[in-house]
């Protein structure tokens, strides 16, 4: 086991002494006990027997199909298992929860979660689990739609003197009605102590529910303490806002997961935008705290410190994965520090005990928003190392030429669009969003190797044209014809102005009558259905007109109008978007030139990029001539003892194995589905194993219900 030794904390200008040793919860033995393997979400495997001179000769060594594919094909699995004690636990494609034999995929227990007495298929995405272990027994934490559950690890059942008879609502603490909002757990929670600290995903939309930061207690399911966000009237950051948005401005949440230094007993909370993303004209000022890396002191919730990486956050930029916990090392002295990625490529790098910026940080000045009644931010924290792992601007020349025609249409669509260096506002003539709404970095999070203090990552390099629109185009008429207001406020931000979707996660729903009823559209609406939240907050007569306008927009508008709350909210954000469009050719393929995606190595210490490669490889563009190009990819990577990097994510859904010193591909294999989720390399039975989940649906994919074990012979 490698253990770390401390002897001094820089903090301020001042040294502290620390006794002991200082062991960041690395991996124990063959266990990879916690999500992205440790605590401090390093994704690091201490196991060598699998290693760069044996890994060609991996092969399967079980599979395991947990067959609960949605009916229309559309579910993923992001999960990244756990394994304790030969045990591993994990969850499938509509969140059941259940145990496998970790050396044969045999199945031991199987637990569906239940919602009101009815399964829920709408319930989204899970990315892991959480394990606990004291002399009540070992317990398995996770969240399936807005319910936190606990479960005897042994069994599956559940606990009963938890919550309400073995669960707890997490909407309960997000404050005023929060029945009537769209709220989610992504992410697994983090347990100190007797606490277990959790986030949700919320709305992306203007009514959505605030992010709040909850504990509870692992044993009776009570709330111990809640963080604000978006803080109350008087509270630290109120100053950032208008007067009296706690209650109307939701978001500021945490979707991606936290990091937690137990012997500091700080965790640490990487927050997303306010809502509505990409409008801030009711939320004037810098918005704390979204957007921002917060530092809580874990047994109370209170701040300790945070650094806001956006202000008055337009773009979705979203922190999107957890921070990794590592010792950065200069001048002889190792200072406790934390290393957090973006969505836009940059690394930000403190000392986690105080939160000293240990690389320098630029505040850029950036261009303004030409939309009424924005106040954009005048400066955005840019860092001048480490260095980016995604390019931050195209220009002409970065166009690719497969294809002169579509090259020549793309060049004439790039000079009419806003563009430029940082953080160009939205706007309605259509602005450049480079890296992409999904980074850059994303949810898979990066492995960091703590004996080299390298952080592997990998990266998006897809635009984005991202095209705002005016819901008050001066016609009063217009604005009284509640269903195409009300879908284009709700629905078309997934479904497109044309309601074709967008050809991936988002379907087509110009044909809907011949398949659903207005009452079946509107059940859908209230209660969401796969990715789609639900949207309980509107009227039924609210619901009715969106229906009707899904079914027949052609028709003559109904007789009834917006609300006097829904007028009111579109006179305060009188602007809506066209949706989360993808810059690509007839193929699905990125405009610009390659890599659209990249496995990066970065050194920690020093700051610079060591190696970057290509991930991912379209046979179409091989056959030719064309080198590998990399891929659109989620899922992240692992690093081990044994000089490897494991890796799925890439849209040819493939699994590969890197030499992490240098970046050669030493070995992949094609996966059963697409590999979009965070391995997990783990040992019993006195043998080396690493397995992902194979749920696919994602870049047009087909999805799967499989997890997939490789060992060698």
């Amino acid at each position: 086991m490698n253990k770390f030794y401390y002897s001094l904390i820089v903090v301020g200008s001042s040294l502290l002494s620390c006794t002991g040793e200082h062991e960041p919860s690395l991996m124990f033995g063959g266990d990879w006990k916690y999500y992205q393997g440790d605590l401090g979400r390093n994704q690091y495997s201490v196991l060598d027997r699998i290693n760069v001179s044996n890994v060609r000769r991996l092969e399967v060594a079980w599979t395991y199909h947990t067959g609960d594919l949605s009916p229309e094909g559309r579910t993923q699995i992001q999960c990244n298992p756990i394994i304790v004690g030969g045990v591993l636990y994990a969850t499938t494609p509509k969140l059941d929860c259940f145990a496998l034999d970790a050396a044969t995929g045999k199945e031991i227990w199987r637990f569906r979660p239940e919602m009101g007495g009815k399964y829920n298929f709408g319930m989204g995405v899970n990315r892991g689990v959480t394990y606990f272990n004291d002399h009540h027994g070992q317990r398995i934490y996770y969240i399936a739609g807005h319910y936190l559950y606990a479960l005897d690890a042994a069994t599956g059942k559940l606990i009963q003197e938890f919550g309400d008879k073995g669960s707890v609502d997490i909407k309960r603490g997000l404050g005023k009605e929060p029945e009537k909002h769209y709220v989610n757990g992504t992410t697994p929670g983090v347990i100190y102590k007797d606490k277990i600290i959790v986030g949700c995903r919320v709305s992306e939309d203007q009514i959505a529910a605030p992010g709040y930061i909850q504990a509870f207690n692992v044993y009776s399911g009570n709330t111990d303490w809640v963080f604000h966000t978006v803080p109350q009237p008087g509270e630290f950051g109120s100053q950032t806002w208008p007067e009296n948005t706690s209650d109307r401005i939701g978001g500021a949440n945490n979707w991606s997961g936290m990091s937690l230094d137990e012997e500091l007993g700080i965790v640490y909370v990487p927050t997303g935008s306010a809502s509505f993303d990409f409008y801030g004209g009711n939320r004037e000022g810098k918005n704390l705290f979204a957007n921002c890396i917060l530092a809580l002191d874990a047994a109370t919730g209170k701040r300790i410190w945070h650094y806001q990486t956006v202000h008055h956050d337009l773009w979705d930029r979203d922190l999107p994965a957890p921070p990794n916990l590592f010792t950065f090392k200069r001048d002889g002295k190792e200072i406790l520090a934390l290393a957090q990625i973006a969505k836009s490529g940059f690394i930000f790098v403190f000392n986690r005990a105080t939160g000293e910026p240990l690389f320098p940080i630029d505040e850029v000045a950036v261009p303004g928003s030409n939309l009424r009644g924005e106040k954009t931010w005048p400066t955005q924290p840019v860092p001048r190392k480490p260095a980016f792992f995604s390019r931050q601007f195209i220009t002409e020349i970065d166009f690719n030429d497969f294809d002169p025609e579509v090259k020549q249409k793309a060049l004439e669509t790039f000079r009419k669009i806003r563009q430029g260096r940082y953080y160009i506002p939205p706007s309605m003539e259509g602005t450049l969003i480079f890296p992409g709404f999904d980074g850059g970095g994303e949810w898979g999070g990066a492995a960091v190797d703590p004996e080299t203090i390298i952080m592997y990552v990998n990266s998006n390099e897809m635009p984005w044209i991202h095209t705002m629109v005016d819901l008050l185009p001066g016609s009063e008429a217009e604005l009284s014809s509640s269903g195409k207001i009300l879908y284009q406020k709700h629905c078309m931000i997934c479904h497109m102005p044309d309601r074709k979707g967008d050809g991936r996660a988002y379907p087509n729903i110009t044909n809907m009558d011949q398949k659903y009823t207005r009452e079946d559209l509107k059940k859908y609406i209230s209660v969401g259905r796969g990715v789609m939240p639900a949207f309980g907050f509107l009227s039924e007569s609210e619901k009715d007109e969106i229906a009707t306008y899904i079914l027949n927009p052609d028709a003559k508008p109904g007789t009834s109008k917006v609300s006097e709350e829904m007028d009111s909210l579109v006179r305060k954000v009188p602007y809506t978007h066209t949706g989360y469009v993808r810059w690509v050719d007839k193929n699905g393929d990125p405009v610009i030139t390659p890599p659209w995606g990249a496995l990066n190595a970065i050194n920690l210490n020093s700051g610079e990029i060591v190696w970057r490669v290509p991930l991912g490889e379209l046979d179409y563009l091989t056959e030719r001539g064309i080198p590998p190009t990399g891929t659109e990819n989620y899922g992240g990577p692992v690093v081990t003892a044994g000089g490897l990097i494991f890796i799925g994510a890439t849209k040819d859904e493939k699994f590969r194995a890197f030499d992490k010193a240098t970046g050669e591909l030493l070995w992949e294999t094609k996966l059963p589905y697409g590999g979009y989720a965070t391995p997990a390399v783990y040992e019993t039975g006195g043998k080396e194993y690493v397995v992902i989940a194979c749920g696919g649906g994602k870049m047009g994919t087909a999805s799967g219900d499989v997890y997939v074990a490789f060992s060698l012979p």
